[in-house]
């Protein structure tokens, strides 16, 4: 490897891991707004937000793309995945704790992002797959029952994790539908500025409904700018140019460092609290995430993707 390229990707490494770590404390930002504050204006102004700043520094490439009828409809797909994903994420997150729901939606992104690559391009799932899809599901099933029912009652818990589901579906649809309009020869910037911008026209609605307890102090306006400059629209940007020099294996596998950030932040500063099983369980389900962020990537596949970049599931 010549300098030049080793030396970009400590770069891409180090960007990666900068992004993981923002998007890691999301939930501990957002646990200290106020209780009039919902979820969904929550999820609501981080998106609208950072998605029409992803869309700024980008509108020309992104117009593009929405011109290209190749492009169009997975543009249109991933909105869709980017209006549900921060409504279910932070709903989860309220109901279940940061570190349930974190766990939850991230864990299960890559199991959906599978099946659907499965359901639409009918590419058989391999044995390594649906080993690494048992053990977290085992890991989800088990979250719930080791959670401290001081944190969250039973019913909560339940919802939170069905909606960690949902949050991490929607991940998996924009994430593959991103990929799969990059593949049409656009920039992933570009591709990431009219699919988040989208999504941002969807999510205004919400936001005018609900977002305005976000401006009813200082604090909560500073929090909620946090949240959509850092863990939004910096984030992405350093995940964007990662991905230049990065393989979507290793970017991958990098981005585990996510839901490990939110977990220890919910316990150290949140003040969450996990039974030894609940523990288990999300060693569970980062296992079964890295099982199959470790496995080989398809020869024939393209080198990168949007955040969670596809691997090949099928080694």
């Amino acid at each position: 490897m010549r300098r030049s390229e080793a030396l970009g990707t400590g770069s891409g490494a180090i960007g990666l891991i900068i992004a993981s770590v923002l998007w890691g404390t999301t939930g501990t930002a957002a646990s200290f707004l106020p209780d009039g504050v919902s979820p969904l204006a929550t999820g609501a102004a981080t998106m609208a937000i950072g998605g029409t700043l992803l869309l700024l520094v980008s509108v020309r490439g992104a117009v593009r793309a929405l011109r290209d009828p190749g492009a169009r409809g997975w543009i249109a797909l991933g909105a869709i995945g980017v209006f549900v994903y921060p409504l279910a994420f932070y709903s989860a997150m309220d109901l279940a704790g940061v570190a349930i729901g974190n766990v939850v939606a991230l864990g299960s992104g890559p199991l959906f992002a599978a099946i659907l690559e499965w359901a639409i391009e009918r590419r058989r799932p391999s044995r390594r797959w649906g080993a690494a899809t048992a053990i977290a599901v085992a890991g989800i099933v088990i979250l719930p029952l080791g959670a401290d029912q001081a944190d969250a009652g039973r019913v909560d818990l339940i919802s939170g994790v069905m909606l960690g589901l949902l949050a991490g579906a929607a991940y998996a649809q924009y994430t593959y539908a991103s990929s799969r309009a990059i593949a049409t020869g656009h920039r992933g910037r570009s591709i990431m500025g009219a699919m988040f911008g989208l999504g941002a026209v969807l999510l205004t609605p919400v936001l005018l409904a609900t977002g305005t307890p976000l401006l009813q102090s200082g604090g909560t306006i500073t929090i909620t700018a946090y949240l959509a400059l850092g863990p939004m629209f910096v984030a992405y940007l350093f995940f964007g140019a990662a991905l230049r020099v990065l393989r979507s294996s290793t970017a991958t596998t990098i981005t585990l460092l996510e839901p490990v950030v939110a977990t220890v932040l919910a316990v150290a500063v949140v003040g969450e609290r996990l039974t030894p099983l609940g523990w288990f369980g999300i060693a569970l389900i980062l296992t079964g995430v890295a099982v199959i962020a470790t496995a080989k990537r398809e020869a024939a596949g393209p080198r990168t993707s949007p955040r969670a970049a596809s691997v090949d599931w099928h080694t």
